[in-house]
């Protein structure tokens, strides 16, 4: 069996070849990869639907906009908390994911968190795939993979976010962030 070097932190960022509609332009922040899959969440997919509409104790930590975000295809009942936290040490109810990236534990009072929170977003489901899934995708060139930053989980402008990731990196790849939307009209 051959070792799977751990993408988690990391954002995979969809290629413009990537068809599936699920994940168009799509950010995804990887919160767990190893030899038994991966899972993450979309970064860049607010819905209409406001945190205070599903979870009314967490709506005043949510960061702007304060909606609930589709995480993925997978589980949209069910939802995770995205939460930075800077420092070494964090609050109960949140566990590290990554730097200072951490899920929350919605079944928390969110008094726990409330001061130590730097920012939260809520995602409804989440992208899974199983054992070599990812590494079959990347290879085939559908996911740029790229550094995360803290700021990503609660970047002000998600639809803006797939074009800002790309152009802040240091090669050929800050080209891809002015492709068009519909390559047709160029």
């Amino acid at each position: 069996m051959t070792e799977v070097s751990s993408l988690t932190g990391r954002l995979l960022v969809a290629t413009p070849a990537l068809a599936d509609p699920n994940f168009d332009r799509a950010v995804v922040l990887l919160l767990d990869h190893d030899e038994q899959g991966s899972l993450g969440v979309v970064l860049n997919r607010p819905t209409p639907v406001g945190v205070g509409d599903v979870l009314l104790p967490w709506a005043p930590l949510a960061g702007d906009p304060g909606v609930v975000f589709q995480g993925g295809p997978v589980a949209l009942d069910s939802a995770l908390g995205l939460a930075v936290i800077p420092g070494e040490e964090g609050p109960l109810g949140w566990r590290r994911v990554y730097g200072a990236i951490g899920l929350v534990d919605l079944e928390a009072p969110p008094e726990l968190l409330a001061a130590a929170l730097g920012a939260l977003r809520i995602f409804a489901g989440y992208s899974g795939w199983g054992p070599g899934q990812l590494e079959a995708e990347v290879g085939e060139g559908a996911w740029y993979v790229v550094e995360s930053e803290p700021g990503d989980v609660s970047f002000p402008d998600p639809e803006r976010l797939w074009r800002a990731v790309l152009r802040r990196q240091r090669s050929d790849l800050a080209m891809v962030a002015t492709y068009p939307d519909d390559p047709s009209l160029n």
